[in-house]
C-alpha cells in the first residue's frame, strides 16, 4: 500500500503537507566525489533488566539457589525490634537491631510520640524554612546540643542525607576531604558530590593521615578530616585526642560521625568525646542519627552557632526537605530524658558488648578489632558462606545478618552482631555457642568447595 493511499480520511492539503515533510527529510543523493552519509543505527532502548549490576545480583542469587541457600535479607519481622524479634511466627534472639539502649518501645517514649501526634499531627507538612517550624523542633535541637556539649544543633529528616548535606554543601572543588577507609557510604557519597579532592587513609592509621596532611593540606582552601565515633562494620573507635592534636597542628576542620557511638560510648552515653576525655568543642562538626539510641529517624549536625546557622539557611538537604515529623522529634526528646535518668543502661550495654567479645574469642571465633562496644563482627570469609551461616543460625533461633561484598571486601564477609542493653548473658552465651558450632560444621562439610562448583555452574556460558 502506498503512503498516499494509507492516509485515507485526511484532507488533500494535509496529505500534501505530510508528503512534503517526508520528501524534505529523505536522504539526498551524494554529490559526486562525496561519500553519502552512513545511516544512523537505531539505538536500542536501554532496559533496566539489562543492567550489568543487576545481572551480578542475579548471578549471586543463582549460586545461592544451587546451594539451597535462602535469601537472608528483607525478612518480615513482627513487633518491636529489640533483644528478641518474631520471624515467621517464631521468636528469635535478635542481634540485628540498633536499639542499643532498648528505648524503642519504652512506655515513656511511645507516650511522647502519641501526644505529639495529638498536638501536631503526623507531619509538619512543609519545609521548616517556609512553613514547618514547630516548638518541638527547637526543643529537640537544644536538647541535642546540650547533650553533646556544644552551642547548637539542627536536625535533618534522613541520617544518610545529613552526611551528604554536610559534605556536599560545605566543601568546594578547591577543598580537600580526608576520610577513613571504613567510612560509611553517606560520607563517601557526600564527599564525591562536593567536587573536592578526596583522599582515603587506612583505617584508624593516623600516621598515614599525618603524612597525607603534610603532603596535601597546604594546596587547598579548606581541609576536612572525617572519622566515625564507633565504626559499624568493625566495632572499634578512633584516637580522638590525637586527631584533635593534628587539628591544632594543621588547622583543618574535624568531623566525627556519631551515628553508632551516641548512647554507647562514655559513662553517660555522650559519645566518643566523653569516652576519651576530649572537650566536645575541640571538634568542629558532630554528626549523629536519631534512628539508633534515640528511637526515631533522621540525623543531626551539632557544633558552633555559626555552623548550624549556615546549614539551616543554605543546605539543600534541609531547606528543601520537610521538617522533622513531630512524633519522631518527641520520641527522640523522650529517649534523651530516659537516657539521662538511667545511665545504667549504658553500663549494661557495655557489659554485654564485652561479654560477647570475650565469649567469642574463647570459642575460637574471629571478632576482628572489635572493642566490645555494642558491635562485633564474626569474620567468615566469602559472602556465600556468611549468608549460609546466617541462615543456619536463624534455624536455631538466632538472628544475625551477614555483611557481604560490596559492603565489605569479598574475603572479609562476616556476620555482624549488634548488642543491646536488653540482652541477657544467657542469650549472648547461647548465641556464641550456636555460631561457633555452625561455623565449624560449615568448614567440616567443605562448603567452600561446593560454593566454587556452584559459582562455576551459574556463570557458565549458555
Amino acid at each position: 500500500m502506498s503512503v498516499r493511499r494509507g492516509m485515507g480520511g485526511l484532507s488533500r492539503s494535509a496529505k500534501d503537507g505530510i508528503l512534503g515533510a517526508l520528501r524534505s527529510s529523505a536522504p539526498k543523493p551524494a554529490e559526486e566525489g562525496v561519500a553519502a552519509p552512513r545511516p544512523r543505527a537505531k539505538r536500542a532502548r536501554n532496559r533496566f533488566a539489562d543492567l550489568p549490576e543487576l545481572k551480578d545480583i542475579h548471578t549471586q542469587q543463582a549460586v545461592a539457589s544451587l546451594l539451597n541457600v535462602p535469601n537472608p535479607f528483607f525478612r518480615l519481622h513482627d513487633g518491636r525490634a529489640g533483644a528478641t524479634t518474631e520471624i515467621d511466627g517464631r521468636a528469635h534472639v535478635n542481634f540485628a537491631s540498633y536499639n542499643y539502649l532498648g528505648l524503642n518501645g519504652h512506655p515513656a517514649v511511645a507516650e511522647a510520640a502519641k501526644a505529639a501526634i495529638d498536638r501536631y499531627g503526623t507531619s509538619v507538612s512543609a519545609s521548616r524554612l517556609v512553613a514547618g517550624e514547630r516548638p518541638i523542633h527547637q526543643e529537640l535541637e537544644a536538647r541535642i546540643a546540650g547533650f553533646v556539649g556544644v552551642e547548637a544543633a539542627v536536625v535533618f529528616v534522613s541520617g544518610h542525607a545529613t552526611n551528604v548535606a554536610i559534605l556536599g554543601h560545605l566543601m568546594r572543588p578547591n577543598d580537600l576531604i580526608l576520610y577513613d577507609s571504613l567510612s560509611h557510604n553517606s560520607i563517601v557519597v557526600g564527599a564525591t558530590l562536593s567536587g573536592a579532592t578526596r583522599r582515603m587513609f587506612a583505617h584508624n592509621d593516623l600516621d598515614a593521615l599525618d603524612e597525607l596532611l603534610s603532603q596535601h593540606a597546604h594546596g587547598h582552601d579548606r581541609v576536612l578530616v572525617v572519622v566515625e565515633g564507633l565504626y559499624s562494620m568493625d566495632g572499634d573507635i578512633p584516637d580522638l585526642p590525637r586527631l584533635v592534636a593534628l587539628r591544632e597542628r594543621y588547622g583543618f576542620w574535624l568531623m566525627v560521625d556519631e551515628a553508632h557511638s551516641l548512647g554507647v560510648l562514655g559513662r553517660t552515653g555522650r559519645g566518643v568525646a566523653e569516652e576519651q576525655g576530649v572537650d566536645p568543642n575541640e571538634v568542629d562538626i558532630w554528626m549523629g542519627t536519631l534512628s539508633k539510641t534515640l528511637s526515631g529517624c533522621g540525623g543531626y549536625v551539632a557544633g558552633s552557632k555559626a555552623l548550624v546557622e549556615y546549614m539551616k539557611f543554605t543546605a539543600p538537604g534541609f531547606v528543601y526537605s520537610v521538617g522533622m515529623p513531630p512524633p519522631v522529634a518527641a520520641a527522640a526528646i523522650a529517649s534523651l530524658d530516659v537516657l539521662e535518668r538511667e545511665p545504667e543502661r549504658v553500663a549494661k550495654l557495655r557489659a554485654n558488648g564485652l561479654r560477647f567479645v570475650e565469649k567469642a574469642k574463647q570459642a575460637g571465633l574471629d571478632v576482628g578489632d572489635s572493642a566490645g562496644f555494642a558491635i562485633s563482627p564474626v569474620m567468615v570469609g566469602d559472602s556465600l558462606r556468611a549468608v549460609h551461616l546466617a541462615n543456619r543460625l536463624l534455624e536455631r533461633g538466632v538472628n544475625a545478618l551477614p555483611i557481604v561484598h560490596p559492603a565489605v571486601p569479598e574475603r572479609s564477609a562476616r556476620l555482624r552482631f549488634f548488642l543491646t542493653s536488653e540482652h541477657s548473658f544467657d542469650q549472648i552465651d547461647e548465641a556464641v555457642a550456636v555460631t561457633a558450632d555452625e561455623h565449624a560444621k560449615l568448614a567440616k562439610a567443605g562448603f567452600g568447595i561446593k560454593m566454587a562448583a556452584a559459582l562455576a555452574k551459574a556463570t557458565r556460558p549458555g
